[in-house]
């Protein structure tokens, strides 16, 4: 009994011999591979790994966090029903539920005094001094079809306009008149509440929506 252990005992250090040699592999018998190149195999970018130092580990330890940049307000406007519709269908697959809006403004007619259309760049740069020169303000013109004419002031209503072109006549201002520069309209403006810096590269999927408009911070 005790040399049928002793054989035994032999022949299974043998046979682990042999496994752990992979002398047994081409029967389908041997341990998992631990080479070198499978363990450079399951490495994920080793190129980004960098070794420090003591003094670089402790550096990097003492350096302070990088701040990010505080959430912002960016709104753009305004928008047309057409334009709302397409800004809206983008934002909804652009950004996150409940961080943009877009509500809808009414914008009152606006009446301005005003003087022209002028023949030439000439002539409206003459009765530009003109005015200055009686003290006159004037305002930039926000109706293309206005241009090359001159604003001496915008109102809310047409009788405002008229009061402010009776009181212009009695400072010596003539050949100037009441016009009625933009309608009553109805618009959307668009805004995006919290913006960090996650949010900021999905803001530029969304510009080609904005119809030419620009994002800037909410007033």
């Amino acid at each position: 009994m005790l040399r049928f252990l002793v054989l035994l005992l032999v022949l299974l250090n043998a046979g682990y011999y042999a496994w752990s040699h992979e002398m047994l592999q081409a029967y389908g018998f041997a341990p998992a591979a631990q080479g070198e190149p499978d363990r450079l195999k399951q490495q994920i970018r080793p190129e980004l790994l960098i070794i420090l130092s003591a003094e670089q580990a402790r550096q990097a330890e003492a350096a302070p966090p990088v701040a990010q940049a505080a959430p912002i307000c960016l709104q753009a406007g305004l928008f047309d029903d057409i334009q709302a519709a397409v800004l809206r269908q983008s934002a909804q697959t652009t950004l996150p539920a409940g961080v943009w809006s877009l509500e809808e403004i009414s914008e009152p007619a606006r009446w301005i005094v005003y003087m022209g259309k002028y023949p030439d760049a000439l002539t409206l740069a003459r009765k530009r001094a003109e005015l200055l020169a009686l003290n006159v303000r004037l305002e930039p013109i926000e109706n293309p079809a206005l241009a090359n004419g001159l604003s001496l002031g915008g109102f809310d209503s047409q009788a405002r306009a008229t009061a402010e072109l009776a009181a212009l006549s009695k400072r010596g201002v003539h050949t100037a008149q009441v016009l009625q520069e933009r309608a009553e309209t109805h618009a959307s403006m668009f805004r995006i509440t919290q913006v960090d810096d996650a949010l900021r590269a999905r803001i530029d999927a969304l510009r080609p929506a904005l119809a030419g408009k620009t994002l800037r911070p909410c007033s």
